[in-house]
């Protein structure tokens, strides 16, 4: 029986997408990576989770719920490029977000909440980061120092919810939103 994955995550606007997916199209005839993410793929991981369980739907579900009406909409701003893996044969190639404090503390919540449900969650540090591409297949190893010549997509967007995926391996795109659970809360008044 085939396994199906899930996630959570925050999702990309139309306009971010269409925006990194331009950048991806200059930079995919310079840059050989094996597979280009589909622009309706990109994402923002907040916690992988692989496999749940039916019985565990229903209680991941109001976690998720209850963990982003504690939050407030907030916004996101594409920044640099980079890459995951080995120096010369990236297994992933990237576009982060400037840092932000809301996004942090969102992804601490959702990831302590399933942690709390009992799933097993990377114990890396949260990086945040949209996958723009996988596996560095180039007859030259990969120049780090190109990236420097490539101007990122540039976009802010907003954030309003959070997002249940599951994967699909078979098709493209590949990632299928199964709920989506809005921030609720309060935007704290800004210092002066």
């Amino acid at each position: 029986m085939k396994r199906t994955h899930y996630f959570i995550a925050v999702p990309l606007t139309d306009e971010a997408k269409q925006a990194m997916a331009r950048f991806a199209d200059q930079a995919a005839p310079s840059l050989p990576f094996r597979t280009w993410v589909h622009e309706k793929d990109y994402h923002i991981t907040l916690a992988f989770l692989g496999d749940v369980p039916p019985d565990q739907m229903a209680p991941l579900s109001e976690a998720l719920a209850a963990t982003a009406a504690h939050h407030a909409p907030f916004s996101l701003q594409l920044a640099r490029l980079g890459t995951f893996g080995e120096r010369k044969a990236p297994r992933v190639f990237w576009q982060g977000v400037i840092e932000s404090e809301p996004l942090r503390a969102l992804q601490r919540d959702v990831y302590e909440a399933c942690v709390r449900l009992g799933f097993s969650l990377d114990r890396r540090p949260f990086a945040p980061h949209i996958t723009i591409a996988r596996r560095w297949q180039g007859e030259e190893p990969f120049a780090p120092d190109c990236l420097r010549s490539l101007a990122p997509a540039s976009a802010t967007f907003s954030v309003p919810e959070i997002v249940l995926y599951r994967t699909n391996m078979e098709r493209t795109p590949k990632y299928e939103a199964m709920a989506a659970f809005p921030l609720l809360g309060t935007p704290t008044a800004s210092k002066r």
